[in-house]
């Protein structure tokens, strides 16, 4: 097992900072404002060649309601799990009443808790640190986070011996864990605000994994979820509700914005939710259309649809026909993700979804499938010429993209570009990914190239005419 780090302390002391320079990445949002990050981000690291476990956790504060309560307990959550925890404060504002309060409640969890304070760049160390031994932890470490000032010490000196690791000792095996084929698909689940992205998230996982809350813009960031299920192993992907461009102000929205758009495109699958009670908007055909252009799998799941009367189902469902027609490849799921209502058949469409993308094909078979589609529809002409299509290969997965080779194919309208879509789809039984066409058109090798005029070209042509005024006349 992995050694777990988990990083708490109050609202904006540097958790999510110092969460990224561990891990080198940018997966957790960072902003001067208190309360960014709400839910557990887990992420891996190298220390000194050494894997680690990272737990960026939310702000306590103490006495949370609301929102607030489930944040404070989700960190809670993420010492328990942790191997080593690392108590963040702030060196600019000192030593508060809310810092002694965390420092009790983490007493009372019987962890070992090493206290990091942070943002000691400019301040004199010594009177700084005098204050915040009044905690009464026996280790003490001096950080600058965002210039890494202090973050080696405190890996030689706190994390490595507390995980029971030399520092000077170096593994030599390591686990890259970004290309991993054993961790399965990635499933983004996307939304506009408040149609139950975390709920069903937390429904699929059985544990409340992440905080659910009845207000919009609870998820702030994505939020990456390793889990096993039958013995098949999947990563989960909450992301932020999108809302219209017109209504984002706040930059850490549209920071939000961005990493679920990201999401999308790091993800092999996405569950499209929408909310059975609002109807579907212009929100979610535009969110639904970007993932469709990402050419992601899709799964469309229409939420809260318990408790809803037959009229009001049937009407439901006339408007996903007739709206979501651009879509008509990807399975529909009505669920309830409070109850669990119809999750397990979410399942079974993402895994069918993610075997479509990655459908075997050959050149032969591509090429049979496509003389049989022209052969039951031509294409259309094209001015004077005739739209000829004469082979197709393959041209990669996720999704599945063909290559189709013929005379004149950047007239094909887009019509028949669909009808072959259909033709393909058919053959190959795909189904919940989109078909990707590129359209190739063979070309003239002598074109723009002139023949030189020579000595020998003007001989041959008089004596050819010669010949054909001499046969004139004999006839």
């Amino acid at each position: 097992m992995l050694p777990v780090i988990a990083l708490v302390g109050r609202p904006n002391v540097g958790k999510s900072t110092l969460f990224n320079r561990f891990t080198r990445t940018r997966d957790a949002l960072v902003a001067d404002l208190p309360g960014l990050t709400r839910d557990r981000q887990y992420g891996h690291a190298l220390l000194q060649n050494n894997p680690f476990i990272i737990i960026d956790t939310g702000g306590i504060t103490g006495g949370e309601v609301g929102v607030d309560g489930l944040m404070a307990e989700q960190s809670m959550q993420a010492v328990r799990e942790a191997d080593i925890t690392l108590f963040i404060v702030n060196a600019r504002e000192g030593l508060t009443p809310v810092d002694e309060a965390i420092a009790t409640q983490l007493r009372a969890e019987n962890k070992t808790i090493h206290l990091v304070v942070n943002k000691v760049d400019g301040l004199d160390q010594n009177t700084v640190l005098a204050d915040f031994y009044r905690l009464g932890f026996d280790s003490v470490s001096a950080i600058a986070a965002a210039h890494g000032r202090g973050v080696g010490k405190l890996i030689d000196n706190v994390i490595l011996p507390a995980a029971n690791i030399d520092p000077d000792l170096e593994e030599t095996e390591t686990v890259d864990s970004e290309d991993d084929p054993e961790k399965g698909p990635k499933l983004a689940i996307i939304g506009r605000p408040n149609v139950g992205k975390s709920t069903l998230v937390n429904r699929m996982l059985g544990e409340e994994r992440v905080v659910v809350y009845d207000m919009p813009g609870t998820t702030r960031d994505s939020i990456y979820i390793e889990m096993e299920r039958r013995n098949k192993q999947y990563t989960l992907i909450d992301t932020a509700g999108v809302r219209k461009r017109g209504k984002v102000h706040e930059a850490v929205e549209k920071f939000s914005v961005l990493k679920t758009l990201q999401a999308i495109n790091d993800a092999n699958v996405v569950i499209m939710i929408f909310d059975a009670r609002e109807g579907i908007t212009e929100q979610d055909l535009n969110l639904l259309g970007f993932a469709i252009d990402a050419g992601r799998s899709l799964v469309l799941g229409v939420n809260k649809w318990d408790n809803m009367s037959e009229d009001k189902r049937e009407a439901v469902k006339e408007a996903i026909a007739r709206r979501l027609h651009f879509a008509d490849f990807a399975r529909i799921k009505f669920i309830s993700a409070l109850h669990g209502t119809n999750v397990g058949h979410l399942w079974e469409a993402v895994d069918e979804a993610y075997a479509s993308a990655r459908v075997k094909m050959t050149s032969s078979k591509l090429t049979r499938v496509l003389e049989m589609a022209v052969a039951k529809h031509q294409p259309p002409a094209s001015g004077r010429f005739k739209i000829k299509l004469r082979y197709a290969h393959p041209g990669g997965h996720n999704p599945p993209r063909i290559v189709v080779h013929g005379n004149q194919t950047k007239s094909l309208p887009k019509s028949y570009v669909r009808y072959l879509e259909k033709s393909f789809r058919e053959a190959l039984k795909v189904v919940g990914t989109p078909i990707k066409f590129e359209l190739k058109e063979s070309k003239n090798p002598y074109e723009g190239k002139k023949q030189k005029v020579t000595k020998e070209l003007m001989d041959k042509a008089r004596r050819n005419r010669k010949k054909y005024k001499s046969f004139s006349k004999k006839r």
